[in-house]
């Protein structure tokens, strides 16, 4: 049998640890010695994938205490870790020629809001309960290249253009770091002239679907990559529903799912 998912390996850890903010040593009043930061991240990560409540964190595992594994969390999003290593990863698929620069897809997921807090809002495709939006955009193979959370009552094409500008320079290759595929694949949901000419102006070749066209167009031939990236993501049971008032809490899981997701594809090289 494999190892728990939430037990990090070495081959993450040494992608992880570099990027840790680093602490300053109290020579003074020093205190009890903070957790290792690998047994804190454990312990975050089964929160991500068990989906359980922080308070309900058993302390028997070792990783610390589920507000210990939060503050933890809080301050490694807030330094952009999370961020950091999402490049990092991408970094080392695009050198192996792993990344599909001829397309990126996008498309949101709704999630409900259980207790409301930022960007969240009425869900109108779950009787206008309080939700929150994953919006994603992925290269031609699924790879996460950058996630944005939002209410669940704002518009998916709203998020088009802030999707595109989110993917970061992607270095890995010789020459100028890459971040525009060559075309972009959405659903009818995105079917705007305005955002066709705007993404056209980024150079990027628009395939949206029209409001009214026969189903077979073709375009889920190349769609159902982010479709499965979804449904790599709700894997983590604590994306399914939004338990966290903070936004950056929950955007901080959200982050961290992108970069396990990558992580296992650069696994799959091996």
């Amino acid at each position: 049998m494999g190892a728990s998912p939430w037990i990090v390996s070495n081959a993450l850890w040494e992608r992880i640890e570099p990027l840790l903010p680093r602490k300053e040593r109290r020579f003074r009043h020093p205190g009890r010695r903070p957790l290792p930061d690998r047994q804190v991240l454990c312990g975050i990560l089964f929160v991500l994938h068990t989906g359980i409540q922080w308070e309900y964190l058993p302390r028997e595992l070792g990783f610390g205490s589920g507000m210990t594994c939060w503050r933890r969390l809080r301050d490694w999003n807030e330094a952009g870790v999370w961020q950091q290593l999402h490049e990092v990863l991408l970094a080392e698929l695009n050198a192996a020629a792993r990344l599909d620069w001829s397309r990126a897809v996008v498309d949101s997921s709704h999630v409900r809001a259980i207790k409301r807090g930022g960007l969240t809002g009425p869900s109108p495709v779950d009787r206008g309960r309080s939700g929150s939006k994953h919006h994603l955009i992925t290269d031609g193979h699924g790879t996460p290249l950058a996630v944005i959370l939002t209410g669940g009552n704002r518009n998916d094409v709203t998020q088009l253009m802030p999707l595109i500008d989110a993917v970061p320079p992607i270095r890995g290759r010789i020459g100028h770091p890459r971040r525009k595929p060559d075309s972009l694949f959405a659903d009818r949901g995105y079917d705007h002239d305005i955002y066709r000419d705007q993404v056209r102006q980024h150079r990027i070749v628009p395939v949206i679907a029209r409001r009214g066209a026969l189903h077979g167009t073709g375009l889920g031939t190349y769609r159902w990559v982010v479709e499965r990236s979804f449904a790599w993501l709700h894997g983590f049971k604590r994306l399914r529903i939004r338990w966290e008032r903070r936004a950056d809490i929950h955007e901080a899981f959200l982050k961290l799912a992108c970069c396990l997701i990558t992580h296992r594809q650069i696994n799959s090289l091996c």
